[in-house]
């Protein structure tokens, strides 16, 4: 398999940390997005840029575009993963939190997508994260207005993006998680434990978006191991 040009969002820790070694170890070049770009900058990993970037800059989306212009050339893979949860009862949850809830959860995805769209070409791969929260006639918690229905947007966003682009050969699918030990988990939900660790939903997330697109487009998988 050839090295491929991979940008994931949400590297500082969880999931995306995690995805960053994985892709940088099987020898890809990785752009790695997050607020605080020191956790991944301090791997000291050759084929890896990290820089600070916040999803609701217009200015960090040029940075992007012109990073990718220069080193990059084209995207093979791009991984929505940054996210924003809010465990908040509805009634207390105000248009401020659900527009910071969506500024991350919908508007960064879709403005990433169309930041990398110019760079893609036949066989590239867009993978979003959502949630299984985010999964029509799924088990649903109280607390999560916000967070669940910015996840249902996206799902919806992937599949119509895969009918847009279907000429392009570009494949566009989201992974609707369940429940994975991560620190954002641990701050919406103290002291609950997931059964699954962020370095186990990274291994299956790398191998998806590494294959992923040779089965599937605009298609939500459940990723959970639980029911309903």
């Amino acid at each position: 398999m050839s090295n491929k040009n991979v940008i994931i969002t949400g590297t500082s820790r969880g999931i995306g940390f995690e995805l960053v070694k994985l892709f940088a170890e099987a020898g890809h070049k990785v752009l790695a997005l997050s607020r605080n770009e020191k956790p991944i900058s301090n791997l000291g990993l050759n084929n890896v840029t990290a820089f600070s970037f916040d999803l609701s800059s217009p200015l960090d989306y040029k940075r992007v575009e012109t990073f990718i212009d220069l080193k990059f050339k084209k995207v093979d893979i791009l991984i929505n993963n940054a996210g924003a949860l809010l465990n908040k009862p509805f009634a207390e949850t105000t248009m401020a939190d659900f527009e910071q809830v969506y500024t991350t959860n919908v508007y960064g995805v879709s403005e990433m997508i169309r930041t990398c769209l110019p760079f893609m070409e036949a066989k590239s791969h867009v993978v979003t994260i959502s949630s299984m929260g985010g999964v029509q006639g799924s088990l649903k918690f109280p607390g999560l207005a916000a967070y669940s229905s910015s996840k249902g947007a996206v799902i919806t966003l992937t599949e119509l993006l895969a009918e847009e682009y279907k000429e392009s050969k570009i494949s566009f699918n989201v992974l609707a998680l369940g429940a994975v030990q991560t620190e954002m988990l641990e701050e919406a939900f103290p002291g609950y434990q997931a059964q699954i660790t962020a370095s186990e939903m990274a291994q299956y997330i790398f191998n998806f978006s590494l294959t992923g697109n040779r089965y599937y487009n605009g298609k939500l998988l459940q990723v959970s191991n639980s029911t309903p």
